[in-house]
């Protein structure tokens, strides 16, 4: 179904054809319209205009202002300052477009498909087998997740994959430890799964990892133990596999706890690209993209130098033959551009890794393989921190398990739900509890700029005041509840009443939601789809607050109200699924 057309394209188009009649030469010229608080809209391009065309900027706003037909879309129209035009919309117009996007049959609230969609790789949701998934790992998996839900809708083909780190030197030192101290390996182990697994392989690692650097002896058999493991060594392959299997029922596990979806298929790790290093590394030498240096494949760059003044290479085949990140890197770009056909690479990924990236996209361009209708792209993010405004940590100084934040967030929202509940069970409290925890969480993240830091404050986040989602999933609650209460009166648009200011302005807001997702879609930006919801849901509360729904003056006005009640909550419930946030129908 074609998508409906906005308040601010209908505009757009009726100044964009006056302007062209008043001034033939300037046909594509664009009238820079954009929200005002002097009026609904207002056009600042004539200026611009009229100094290209060496005319008084007055003039030509009054003579395009002339050629505007008024009384369908365009209520009012006029010149202010050196040639800005205010325009104000009819209320009929709002209420008719609004209905038009509530009629629409497909439920997308008149937001477009992408007009050239492509095929879109996202790399997001890393964590690491054998290690315990911590706060580090949330802002890749939430802001990824957000973004996939925003292409998708839009109607981009979404490759997903989650890289996990399965392989290297960990687990030759993992497995070299467990085959010399089998008595540290819990022999409930095989009877559990999921956390209590994963905690057990987390303190074997750690345990592993100091003798590691204690023992040089125990480095170098490690190291012989991850030639077996690339060998294909059966005993050595199979221990991996264990961990590796162990690992992702752990994932899963904590992925469901954050309602995200985690496909076994998408999960493709280092270790899925090990036949392809050794073709990639000979590819970038034959060509010359990356020379021998000391015995290592590397690749120069004359503008990445390191604080000594020299450049910094990018390894990608070390001198002892091993393979380094960089090389496993490049062959994911093969693969995703060659085999899954990919227009974009987009990287959900810390900031502290853009120069590896840099280098490794650079590389990728000289050898071929980015042309220039490939696009790869690090959506990189900041740090999360503490009150303190530090790296989070617990008060041992100890990363935070992303479970044990999850955990208290849900109990933090639980408490809440407890005492607002009304004539909800103790499993709707629970269920009720995850939806605003597990949304509080998500939604503090996704409202700040993916590289920005941000602060994680639990008591803000799930506080019923201020920029937090349960605010928001409070609004359409409340929504629910009016929609409830009003019985057999159904909403209604009526386009031949007038509107109050309170009306107008959440109406208008409700127009902008399909140019929100847009933008965000294309931006990659969930930030900006968050603020237009708490936006929306302020100017909900303000229209609760001045304008009586199911007691207003006549019975056209209730249903027109509940209208507008009705086309909030969709737009509120839409809106936050893409963000990834539940919203319970009753708070």
């Amino acid at each position: 179904m074609a998508s409906v057309t906005s308040l601010t394209s209908a505009v757009h188009q009726r100044l964009a054809n006056a302007l062209s009649a008043a001034l033939p030469e300037s046909a594509d010229a664009d009238p820079l319209l954009r929200r005002s608080d002097r009026a609904d809209f207002q056009a600042n391009g004539i200026l611009a205009l009229a100094k290209k065309a060496k005319t008084n900027p007055r003039e030509l706003a009054a003579q395009v202002v002339a050629r505007v037909t008024t009384g369908d879309v365009i209520g009012d129209i006029e010149v202010s300052g050196p040639g800005f035009l205010n325009i104000t919309v009819t209320d009929r117009a709002i209420t008719e477009n609004l209905a038009a996007r509530a009629a629409d049959a497909d439920g997308r609230l008149g937001v477009p498909y992408a007009e050239h969609p492509g095929t879109t790789v996202i790399d997001y949701a890393q964590p690491n087998v054998a290690k315990e998934m911590h706060v580090g790992h949330l802002r890749s998996a939430v802001i990824g997740d957000s973004v996939v839900q925003l292409l998708e809708f839009t109607g981009e083909n979404v490759v997903r994959r989650h890289h996990i780190g399965d392989w290297g030197t960990q687990f030759g030192m993992l497995i070299q430890y467990l085959d010399e101290h089998p008595h540290e390996l819990d022999h409930k182990a095989s009877e559990v799964t999921g956390e209590e697994a994963m905690s057990n392989l987390d303190r074997l690692y750690k345990a592993a990892r100091r003798l590691f650097d204690s023992d040089e002896e125990f480095k170098t058999r490690a190291r012989r133990r991850v030639v077996d493991l690339q060998a294909g060594e059966p005993h050595t392959l199979a221990m991996w596999q264990k961990f590796v299997d162990e690992s992702k029922i752990y994932f899963f596990s904590v992925f469901e706890k954050l309602d995200m979806e985690i496909r076994d298929a998408d999960i493709v790790g280092e270790s899925g690209y090990n036949d392809m290093l050794a073709e990639t590394c000979r590819l970038l030498e034959e060509s010359g993209v990356a020379v021998r240096s000391e015995g290592a494949l590397c690749v120069f760059f004359d503008d990445i130098k390191g604080p000594d003044g020299n450049p910094v290479p990018l390894i990608v085949q070390k001198s002892d033959g091993g393979y380094g990140y960089a090389a496993t890197d490049l062959s994911a770009i093969r693969d995703r551009v060659f085999n899954l056909k990919a227009n974009t690479l987009l990287y959900v990924v810390d900031a502290r890794q853009s120069l590896h990236f840099k280098m490794v996209f650079e590389t990728a361009r000289r050898a071929g393989w980015l042309g220039e209708d490939v696009t790869a792209y690090q959506l990189a993010f900041g740090t999360v921190l503490g009150k303190d405004g530090k790296p989070f940590k617990t008060r041992e100084g100890e990363t935070v398990r992303l479970v044990d934040l999850l955990d208290e967030a849900i109990e933090r929202a639980s408490a809440v739900v407890r005492e607002k509940a009304q004539d909800l069970s103790e499993a709707e409290i629970a269920e009720r509890g995850a939806q605003v925890g597990i949304g509080a969480v998500k939604y503090a993240d996704l409202s700040t700029s993916a590289n920005r830091d941000y602060k994680f404050d639990l008591d803000q986040m799930v506080s019923l005041n201020g920029d937090t989602s349960v605010y928001l999933q409070y609004a359409y609650a409340r929504i629910q509840s009016i929609l409830r209460k009003a019985g057999g009166t159904r909403p209604a648009a009526h386009p031949e009443l007038d509107l109050t200011e309170a009306e107008r302005a959440l109406g208008l807001h409700v127009d902008a939601f399909a140019e929100t997702v847009a933008e965000a879609a294309k931006e990659y930006a969930p930030h900006k789809l968050a603020a237009y919801l708490y936006h929306l849901a302020s100017l909900y509360t303000s229209f609760y607050d001045k304008c009586p729904v199911l007691k207003a003056e006549t019975p056209q006005q209730t249903e027109n109200r509940l209208f507008l009640c009705d086309v909030t909550a969709r737009t509120l419930h839409q809106g936050m699924a893409l963000l990834g946030i539940r919203t319970p129908e009753r708070l």
